[in-house]
């Protein structure tokens, strides 16, 4: 399913029905800004994409060979929390500061509820965005721990 708003084509896809394509593009964004720009070494692979819709938003562009600019992960519930959840949040550092990860957040929140209707959804936050993810109704779910060398807390957003 692929839908477009302001700029963005979205395509939502569970992990089955991903293009190599779109598979490399998302671990080449999320391999950029965790590991290399975050200075991070983690285990990226971490067995839960198999579990998860993938939503990745692409530059409005005719190209062979569009842009990934945003994307986002659904783990479905039990995987990884009891709850559906959010993850690998991101995006490029050439579509910052536009409002493409208030877009991304609206449009992965509207697709997760779709997917799991009245069930609330949690993330395993970056700390210091934890101000952003309260914008959306995200409360605090845990003390703050350090994930990966990173403070995080988890939040929980009620149905």
């Amino acid at each position: 399913m692929a839908a477009r708003s302001s700029g963005v084509h979205w395509h939502w896809r569970a992990f089955a029905a991903l293009s190599v394509t779109e598979l490399h593009a998302a671990l080449a964004l999320r391999s950029a800004v965790f590991v290399v720009e975050q200075a991070c070494v983690f285990l990226d692979i971490d067995g839960c994409d198999v579990h998860a819709h993938h939503l990745m938003g692409f530059a409005d562009a005719s190209s062979e060979a569009p842009q990934l600019i945003a994307y986002l992960r659904v783990v479905a519930p039990g995987r990884k929390y009891v709850e559906p959840s959010l993850g690998r949040v991101i995006v490029a550092p050439s579509h910052r500061r536009i409002g493409l990860g208030r877009a991304l957040m609206r449009e992965g929140l509207d697709r997760t509820r779709a997917l799991y209707p009245a069930q609330a959804i949690r993330i395993g936050a970056q700390e210091h965005l934890r101000t952003f993810y309260e914008s959306f109704g995200f409360r605090v779910a845990s003390p703050p721990y350090v994930e990966d060398g990173i403070p995080h807390v988890e939040m929980l957003l009620a149905p």
